[in-house]
């Protein structure tokens, strides 16, 4: 099969265009540095020329809801628009679990998208997945008080982005089932030692101290609405396993 993968440089998407190689299909990475412009559609019509499905992982990083809205109202209706032409059969969306719980502005973007995709002319699987094991190190990075870096407390279920992409890969060449169990890792962690313990493998020597950081994401990740329900499936790497192989 020939499955086409927007936004197949990120994080997910690179291990997605692992997966699909290595089960044999053919994949084809859509992003700018590949000559496709998701929101213009250049080189979009060209790039999916022959394609069995899609898989959309596409992403931006914005923590403004009508920047979110409009990047993937634009991105992934050109998107299913231009699949529905070329006759592709299949369009596989990476959504998050809990963001129809948490009032939160790039997920006010990611319902968008769910929308455009359920109301799409060509068959689709919507596949919501928890935050990466990566989540750590983008927290560490990110949530800082002036130069002291600050640990987010919240609770989460990490999952690895390799194992994610796998899921993609094999739901890509089946057939659409519509809202698939979402995925998540194996066992719920807590964020700030995540990303205390990543501070530490970096060698970082400061302190990192625990805060519930204010605003509707964290907020609601500490009342633990991003956490799986039990019928999800869980998968195999902790977050420990996972900080190990860095």
């Amino acid at each position: 099969m020939r499955i086409a993968v927007a936004g197949g440089t990120g994080v997910v998407g690179r291990r997605t265009v692992e997966a699909v190689r290595a089960d044999g299909h053919d994949p084809v990475v859509l992003s700018r540095s590949h000559g496709v412009d998701l929101v213009t559609g250049r080189g979009l019509a060209a790039a999916l020329e022959g394609t069995d499905a899609v898989i959309d992982v596409a992403s931006i990083e914005t923590l403004k809801a009508s920047t979110a809205i409009e990047f993937f109202t634009a991105a992934t209706g050109n998107l299913i628009t231009t699949a529905a032409e070329a006759g592709v059969g299949h369009v596989v969306l990476l959504s998050i679990v809990g963001i129809d719980r948490i009032p939160y502005d790039y997920y006010a973007g990611k319902l968008a998208q769910e929308k455009l995709v359920q109301a799409a002319t060509v068959p689709w699987t919507i596949l919501r997945a928890t935050q990466f094991h990566e989540f750590a190190a983008q927290m560490f990075a990110r949530a800082k008080l002036g130069p002291l870096h600050i640990a987010p407390r919240a609770r989460t279920q990490p999952v690895a982005a390799g194992e994610v992409g796998e899921r993609l890969a094999q739901l890509a060449a089946g057939d659409a089932q519509g809202r698939v169990r979402d995925l998540a890792g194996p066992r719920e962690e807590q964020l700030a030692d995540m990303v205390r313990a990543f501070a530490r493998h970096t060698g970082y020597q400061g302190w990192v101290p625990a805060v519930s950081v204010p605003g509707p994401q964290m907020s609601g990740m500490r009342s633990g609405k991003a956490l799986p329900g039990r019928d999800a499936d869980l998968g195999r790497q902790t977050f420990e396993e996972w900080l190990a192989a860095q």
